[in-house]
């Protein structure tokens, strides 16, 4: 529908007869650049994000993704053609602090609807750098995680906290009753539609979060072991303690000090797996592993959806968490 047609810079049309406008893709089904595509047009940052716009807009709305599938969000740089997709967009749905180059382009960009997720929601810290026990005395720290979300595994500042809330069914919940509200008034033709599907998916959000709390309720220990540490929220909301291998970086190996502090945690809590994810390489869970005599297992921060991915959506994935989770954990 485009509601505030805007015409592209002359900058940008030059960009985009150079670059050409590529196709990107929201969720799992191809998708147009945004323009004049006849529906509510929204540029989502990425996948956790055009996963609620697809939902909360249904027919109504046409979703464009930055991040492409199996591309690391963290690693996006906002292209030519992308800053004249936003251009062109009716509405951006983001999360601030998780990709600088996309809160710059939004920032910058004149598009009217700006939707920060961030801001529908509480972001808190989590922690201190993984491995900051051996500074603090023998006993390692009961909260949800270890790693600084100051920085993200790749540099970014997150001044803001941890910007991880979709692995959070509650907080993710409250996002898309802020994305639903938002759709209404910037779409008011479509509001009672905008106003259902955010309901609906609520009431699936809080499903999930009573399948995780039924599902981890009778376990064995709260702590497990990660590459990326993304799951403090996750890990608050249900009791749980989430240990990061050392720094932030997935593809980072683990110092000695950290394998031998990682291996008496695993001795005196009952840690049986090392969780890695599907867009990073599995080496550093399968070196720590190796020398802990512990299992490997996938933990998806659902920050993308590919072939690897143990589903076909959110839902899907976040299911499988709970599985692989449950097992770790001796859930019964």
């Amino acid at each position: 529908m485009n509601v505030r047609r805007r015409h592209i810079s002359a900058v940008a049309l030059t960009a985009v007869a150079a670059l050409g406008f590529g196709t990107l893709t929201a969720c799992s089904s191809d998708s147009a650049a945004a323009g004049d595509t006849g529906s509510f047009d929204v540029v989502a940052s990425f996948y956790p994000m055009a996963f609620l716009a697809e939902r909360i807009g249904g027919e109504h709305v046409h979703v464009t993704s930055l991040t492409q599938p199996g591309q690391e969000p963290h690693d996006l740089e906002i292209s030519a053609r992308q800053t004249a997709q936003l251009e062109e967009a009716d509405a951006a749905l983001y999360l601030k602090g998780l990709q600088p180059s996309v809160d710059e382009a939004i920032g910058q960009s004149p598009i009217a609807t700006k939707i920060d997720a961030a801001g529908l929601t509480t972001l808190e810290e989590h922690g201190t750098e993984a491995g900051h026990d051996e500074e603090h005395g023998d006993e390692h720290s009961t909260e949800a995680g270890h790693a600084d979300e100051h920085e993200d595994e790749h540099g970014h500042d997150h001044e803001g906290g941890d910007p991880h809330i979709w692995l959070d069914p509650v907080r993710y919940a409250e996002v898309a009753e802020g994305v639903g509200k938002t759709f209404q008034k910037a779409d008011p033709d479509h509001a009672a539609d905008y106003r259902k599907n955010t309901a609906a998916l609520v009431k699936d959000l809080k499903a999930l979060d009573e399948k995780f709390r039924t599902g981890l309720a009778n376990r064995t220990t709260d702590v497990f072991v990660t590459t990326h540490a993304a799951f403090g929220y996750l890990a608050e909301r249900y009791g749980l303690t989430e240990e990061a291998i050392s720094g932030l970086d997935p593809d980072t190996e683990p110092s000695g000090a950290r394998v031998k502090e990682l291996q008496k945690i695993a001795k005196e809590d009952g840690v049986t797996t090392v969780f890695y994810e599907t867009l990073v390489s599995d080496k550093t869970a399968k070196t720590l592993a190796g020398d802990t005599g512990l299992r490997t297992d996938v933990l998806d921060p659902v920050e993308g959806i590919t072939d690897r991915s143990r589903g076909e959506d959110y839902f899907q994935v976040m299911e499988a968490n709970l599985t692989a989770l449950r097992t770790a954990l001796g859930a019964r």
